[in-house]
């Protein structure tokens, strides 16, 4: 399994429009494959949105691109609201959730941690080892680690009913011994930002 992470930059306001002409190719594109979920940002870099593809594997990735693009409403009619766009793609954390439609919150954080070259599988090691204790706290919507576009980054996304939940859980997740796990000494960079999920979105 694979997932696509697309990442796009919209013109200032545009998001209302991107993603009401994103919906309406939406239903012929997932006649091929689902859609793992879409969300906009609300905290972060602005005009953003991110959306996410689950595959079996690359090759039916190629194959169901090609078969979207026959159809003439995939790609949608969004390219006039685009500044730019980053595709990665990422492989699930052995601790990491199915990609699945179900609701978990209305506010989503994504966080992205670059780490040195050859470090992930400690990384993995370490963060899976303290996951459970800290998934009683809120659910951890996804995990995984880019093995193309952006490499050496592990990315996970956690649910939160609202920000305010956000901070608060956040503040108790530290009181649980060893969270988060000790991987600054492979760390060169941290990202987050929070995420609002589209009302269409499968993982809500």
């Amino acid at each position: 399994m694979i997932v696509e992470m697309r990442t796009y930059l919209l013109r200032p306001g545009a998001t209302p429009s991107f993603m009401k002409a994103f919906e309406a190719g939406l239903a012929a594109r997932t006649k091929i494959s689902a859609l793992g979920g879409i969300w906009h940002s609300e905290i972060g870099t602005l005009n953003q949105v991110v959306h996410m593809w689950p595959y079996e594997s690359y090759e039916a990735r190629e194959r169901i691109s090609a078969e979207a693009r026959k159809t003439g409403q995939w790609p949608p009619k969004t390219q006039e609201f685009i500044l730019f766009q980053e595709s990665k793609l990422l492989q699930p954390a052995p601790f990491s959730p199915a990609m699945e439609p179900r609701r978990l919150g209305d506010v989503y954080e994504i966080r992205t941690y670059t780490y040195k070259p050859g470090t992930m599988p400690t990384v993995l090691e370490r963060f899976g080892k303290i996951i459970p204790e800290r998934v009683k706290l809120s659910p951890l919507a996804g995990a995984w680690h880019t093995i193309s576009g952006s490499l050496n980054q592990y990315i996970h996304m956690w649910a939160y009913k609202d920000a305010g939940e956000r901070e608060r859980l956040r503040a108790e997740s530290f009181k649980i011994p060893g969270w988060p796990p000790e991987t600054k000494e492979y760390m060169l960079k941290q990202e987050n930002c929070l995420m609002i999920p589209a009302p269409f979105s499968p993982l809500h």
